[in-house]
């Protein structure tokens, strides 16, 4: 009887030194409370909630406490997460997802008004500002290159990037680029009030031209010999987002574009939301270095949001009486699609209710995507 109670004790034991109650630790606790929040914000507040609630789920999946050597964690080889970060990895995902992007993506803005491109340039400013901020703080080139990808407000570029020059990194930058990405309606606005009068918020835009079929479709092709010409090492982004859209305009492969549009992103979105979440564990995302990164991110949004909308108002000096831009737009050339084009709209009507600012703003919204892609495939080209 003994030996039995012994045998029953022992086994009790053992069975809880696997649990992860006996595993646990405050940073894991931490974790999940943030993986919580995260998914709080997407369903309250409705903040982007087809990224927050995979990536806060997946911040408490790689956070559940567990014994070394079982293969289920997504650092450890052979587990199934690990299969599945292999995409972030190796830079897998991020093309697929500009792929989708490319088409869903109307470039009519754009092309109706060139000059809107400008300002998705001008707001790249915030990851080269954030770049030589990293580089004084300490960090190494590479790693630098990789926050200050952060500015672009797109995560897929970020994931992307820090792959190939800062793998290590990459939970953080990504679960920073996607915050961001998530918080444009809360940090952008504040910035935009602040940089433009009442009389440039008021500032009404020329209605955007018709744009022709043919334009549509010469419009990805010309755009991927010019980009990826300038910039090769950006292929792996410029060329799925063209081909994507490509795929839209040209009318004949409808089928393709609607399952790249449709399943083909969700599927994509999903795998990386979470295994970018799950890589977020405490014993490898709980560093100083992670904080910085946060802090440099959030500067480098600003610095871009700041950087497209006095880019208008310089732009603005040199423009007629009637062909002048709204500097409210000016925050849409950061990459966040189409959201920071939804707080342009939003921002324009509440000084006046007749002025729709949305289709401009796409203009510099889908230039950001551009720019961000461009700027990645510099930033790869001189440090990678």
């Amino acid at each position: 009887m003994g030996e039995f109670i012994a045998f029953c004790r022992d086994g009790l034991s053992q069975f809880f030194s696997y649990t992860g109650f006996s595993n646990c630790e405050p940073g894991n606790v931490i974790m999940i409370v943030v993986g919580l929040i995260f998914i709080a914000l997407a369903i309250i507040k409705d903040y982007e909630p087809l990224l927050l609630v995979p990536i806060g789920f997946g911040i408490i999946v790689g956070n559940i406490p567990f014994t070394d050597g079982l293969q289920i964690g997504v650092y450890e080889n052979g587990s199934v997460l690990n299969y599945l970060y292999f995409g972030v990895l190796k830079g897998v995902y991020p093309p697929l997802i500009f792929l989708g992007i490319g088409a869903m993506t109307d470039f009519s803005a754009l092309i109706s008004n060139p000059k809107l491109i400008l300002i998705g340039a001008a707001a790249q400013l915030g990851i080269f500002g954030a770049y030589i901020l990293a580089l004084h703080i300490g960090f190494t080139p590479t790693e630098a290159g990789a926050i200050g990808i952060i500015g672009g407000a797109d995560g897929p570029t970020a994931i992307f990037l820090s792959s190939k020059l800062a793998p290590s990194m990459m939970g953080a930058v990504a679960i920073s680029a996607y915050s961001y990405m998530a918080l444009v309606p809360v940090i952008q606005p504040p910035i935009m009030r602040l940089l433009t009068s009442r009389k440039e918020r008021l500032i009404r835009m020329r209605p955007p031209r018709v744009v022709s079929h043919r334009e549509k479709v010469l419009f990805p092709i010309i755009c991927i010999l010019l980009t990826a010409f300038i910039v090769p090492s950006g292929l792996p982004l410029l060329g799925m987002l063209f081909f994507g859209n490509l795929l839209k305009e040209s009318s004949v492969t409808k089928r393709l574009a609607t399952t790249a549009s449709g399943p083909l992103i969700d599927i994509v979105t999903i795998l990386i939301g979470l295994t970018v979440g799950c890589s977020t564990q405490a014993s490898t995302f709980l560093k100083i270095d992670s904080i910085l990164i946060f802090v440099l991110g959030a500067t480098s949004f600003v610095i871009a949001t700041s950087g497209g909308v006095l880019f208008v108002k310089l732009f603005n000096l040199f423009l007629k009486e009637g062909n002048k831009i709204n500097p409210l737009i000016g925050n849409a050339g950061v990459s966040a699609v189409p959201d920071s084009a939804r707080v342009s709209q939003m921002e324009g009507l509440k000084y006046d209710h007749t002025n729709y600012l949305l289709m401009h703003a796409m203009g510099p919204n889908v230039a950001g995507v551009i720019g961000s892609a461009v700027a990645a495939g510099i930033l790869l080209s001189f440090l990678y």
